[in-house]
C-alpha cells in the first residue's frame, strides 16, 4: 500500500523549474524515482511574469520527470514564494456550547477554520494558518488542549498571506500544463521539511533558503514555526553584479560565481586569474578571483544583514540554540557558512536534503539546490498520511452516501482538508495539533 503512493513536487523557481517524483520505501524514507528540470525564463523574484514561458518550462520539467520515472504525472504539490508573502500573528477564540464535554479535535478545527475568515488586505488571501499556543479559560501556554475541559478556547495563529494575482497566475500555469494542484505550500515550509531535524526545530533554528530571485526565512522554536519572511534578493542579483563589475556575459558571470566565487574575499588568492573567452575576434578577458570575491562578498553581506534584521524582528534571536541552517542554490557558495557566523554571531551549517532520503535513482537531488523540491514531495506525503489517519479514525463520516465499502467519500473529505490544509504541511508535531 505504501509503495503505491506516488507524490510529485513542483518547484517553480526564479532560476529553474524542477519536478521531483517520489515514493516512500519500506523504511519510511523518500525514494526519488525521477526528476526533471527546465530553465525558468518566465519567473522573476518568485512571481510568474510570463505565462507562456512558464507553461513551457513546466511541461519540459514534467516530461523529463515522467520519462525518468515511468510515471504519468497529473497531480502536483506546488511551492509559492515571492516578496508579496506576508506573515502576521492573529488571535482567535470560540466559546463552546457543550461545556460538560471535553475539548475535541472538531473544536480545534472550528477555531482554525474561523481564522481563514479574517479580513486580509485587498488583493491578498490566506494560504496557511498555523497554531502557536492555545488558551483554555484564559490559562496560557497549552500546546494540546484536546481532552481538557473548558468554556472558552483561544489560540495565537501564525497567518501567512499571498497576493491573489500571484496565486492565480501559478494556478493558471499549472492547469494549462495539464496538471492539477493538490496543495499550494509556502516554499520555506517545504524546505524545512527536507533539511531540518526535529531536535533543531525544538531547540530553535532559523532556516535561510537562498534561491535565485528570493531568500526565504523560516524561524522555528519548540517545534512550532514562529516567523516567516521573504527577502527579494538572491543568487541572480549576485550574478548581475558580476556581469556589470567584470563586464562579461550573463552565462559567463554565472559560471564565474559557481566555479570560482568565494563569499569571503580574504580567502581568495590575489595572484589567481581566470581567462574568459573574448567576444568575436577580441582578446580573452582576464578576471582576478580577488576582485570577483569582493563583488560577491559585498552583495552577500547585504543579504545576510537583511536576514539578521528579520531574526531580530522575530524576537527569537536569543532563542536559536540550533543557529542558522543555510540551503538553496546560494548555499553552495564557498565560505558562506563562515560569513553567516561572522555577521550574525550564530552557529551555521549547510542544509542538505538527505535526512529523509533513501536510495534514489537521482543522486543530484541530494544537493541544497533541490531542498524545496524534496520538501514539496515530503509535504505531499504528510498530507496523504493525515488524510488516511483521519479516515481510519472516523470512517463513518466519509462513507456517508458512498456505496463502495471501505473506500470512503474522499470528495467530502477533501473539502474538509482544503479548509485546514495548513495543518497538513506545517512543522508542528501532529500530536500537538490533534
Amino acid at each position: 500500500m505504501e509503495k503505491d503512493k506516488i507524490v510529485v513536487g513542483l518547484d517553480i523557481g526564479t532560476t529553474k523549474i524542477c519536478a521531483i517524483v517520489g515514493r516512500k520505501n519500506e523504511f519510511g524514507k523518500l525514494e526519488v524515482l525521477g526528476m526533471g528540470k527546465a530553465t525558468s525564463d518566465g519567473v522573476i523574484r518568485g512571481i510568474v511574469s510570463n505565462i507562456d514561458k512558464t507553461i513551457f518550462a513546466i511541461e519540459k520539467a514534467i516530461a523529463d520527470a515522467e520519462a525518468q520515472s515511468g510515471i504519468d504525472i497529473r497531480v502536483v504539490n506546488v511551492g509559492i514564494a515571492g516578496q508579496h508573502i506576508k506573515s502576521t500573528i492573529q488571535h482567535g477564540s470560540i466559546t463552546r456550547e457543550d461545556t460538560d464535554e471535553e475539548i475535541t479535535v472538531e473544536d480545534i478545527n472550528r477555531l482554525t477554520n474561523d481564522m481563514y475568515k479574517i479580513v486580509t488586505p485587498p488583493g491578498s488571501e490566506i494560504i496557511h494558518v498555523m497554531p502557536q499556543d492555545y488558551y483554555v479559560d484564559y490559562e496560557e501556554g497549552i500546546k494540546d488542549p484536546v481532552g481538557m475541559s473548558g468554556v472558552r478556547l483561544e489560540a495565537d495563529f501564525h497567518v501567512i498571506t499571498a497576493q491573489t494575482n500571484a496565486i492565480n497566475n501559478i494556478n493558471k500555469c499549472v492547469k494549462k500544463a495539464g496538471l492539477e494542484i493538490e496543495n499550494l505550500i509556502l516554499e520555506p515550509l517545504a524546505s524545512s521539511l527536507s533539511v531540518l531535524s526535529d531536535e533543531e526545530k525544538e531547540a530553535g533554528v532559523c532556516l535561510v533558503d537562498i534561491g535565485g530571485g528570493t531568500t526565504d526565512i523560516a524561524i522555528f522554536h519548540d517545534n512550532i514555526i514562529r516567523h516567516t519572511a521573504v527577502i527579494p534578493l538572491g543568487g541572480d542579483i549576485i550574478t548581475q553584479d558580476i556581469k556589470q563589475g567584470c563586464m562579461v556575459m550573463q552565462h559567463q558571470a554565472e559560471l564565474l560565481k559557481t566555479k570560482f566565487g568565494k563569499a569571503i574575499a580574504e580567502e581568495a588568492s590575489p595572484n589567481e586569474i581566470v581567462s574568459i573567452p573574448g567576444l568575436r575576434n577580441r582578446a580573452p578577458k582576464e578576471i582576478s578571483i580577488k576582485n570577483l570575491s569582493h563583488i560577491i562578498e559585498a552583495r552577500m553581506e547585504e543579504i545576510i544583514e537583511l536576514v539578521h534584521a528579520e531574526i531580530i524582528t522575530s524576537g527569537y534571536q536569543s532563542k536559536l540554540a540550533g543557529g542558522i541552517v543555510i540551503t538553496g542554490g546560494g548555499a553552495q557558495l564557498q565560505g558562506i557558512k563562515q560569513l553567516f557566523e561572522y555577521m550574525t554571531g550564530l552557529d551555521a551549517r549547510i542544509g542538505y536534503p538527505n535526512e529523509h532520503l533513501g536510495k534514489s535513482k537521482v543522486e543530484e537531488v541530494k544537493t541544497p539546490m533541490y531542498a524545496t523540491g524534496v520538501g514539496l514531495v515530503l509535504s505531499g506525503f504528510r498530507a496523504l498520511d493525515e488524510r488516511e489517519n483521519r479516515y481510519n479514525e472516523h470512517p463513518e463520516i466519509y462513507t456517508k452516501g458512498n456505496n463502495s465499502k471501505g473506500r470512503g467519500n474522499f470528495n467530502i473529505f477533501k473539502s474538509i482538508i482544503d479548509k485546514t490544509k495548513a495543518l497538513l504541511v506545517d512543522d508542528i508535531d501532529s500530536k500537538e495539533d490533534y
